[in-house]
């Protein structure tokens, strides 16, 4: 059975793509969850349609996390934290940390966008901000000694 993909299916196709799967699996699966349209004319041409202005919208939405990006490449984020001997910290500095420093900066990032493991060591890291599918920031984090 032909059916027109209405979104990103891994191992399977992209949005707009028009694929043959099994009629089992198209009828009790794809067509249910509104993942995908059976494959005729009419449905082509509005799947075409959503798939330009999606392709807009994500357009769109990469181009402010490049602009986003430009303005946090080098940001520097302090995080105090007690520590003890040797610069081991009593706990650890995680994500939600660090996305409280750049909240006190003015900037409201989600938390998933940071791929950060747990900081038990006081030092400067550099650490990813993940913005859109295809655009990266990196900041500085700096984790120093609570008086």
């Amino acid at each position: 059975m032909e059916v027109i993909l209405r979104e990103d299916i891994d191992n399977l196709g992209t949005r707009g793509q028009v694929v043959k799967v099994a009629p089992g699996y198209a009828r009790n699966v794809l067509l249910p969850r509104k993942m995908a349209v059976p494959a005729t004319e009419s449905n082509k041409k509005i799947v075409e349609q959503e798939r330009q202005a999606h392709l807009r919208k994500e357009a769109k939405l990469a181009s402010e996390a490049t602009d986003l990006a430009k303005l946090m490449n080098g940001l520097t984020v302090t995080v105090k934290q007690k520590a003890g001997e040797n610069d081991q910290l009593f706990g650890s500095v995680t994500a939600q940390d660090v996305i409280d420093g750049l909240a006190k900066q003015g900037y409201t990032i989600d938390r998933k966008k940071l791929s950060l493991d747990p900081i038990k060591q006081l030092g400067e890291y550099k650490v990813p901000v993940k913005l859109h599918k295809d655009v990266t920031a990196e900041i500085n984090v700096i984790v120093a000694r609570e008086e």
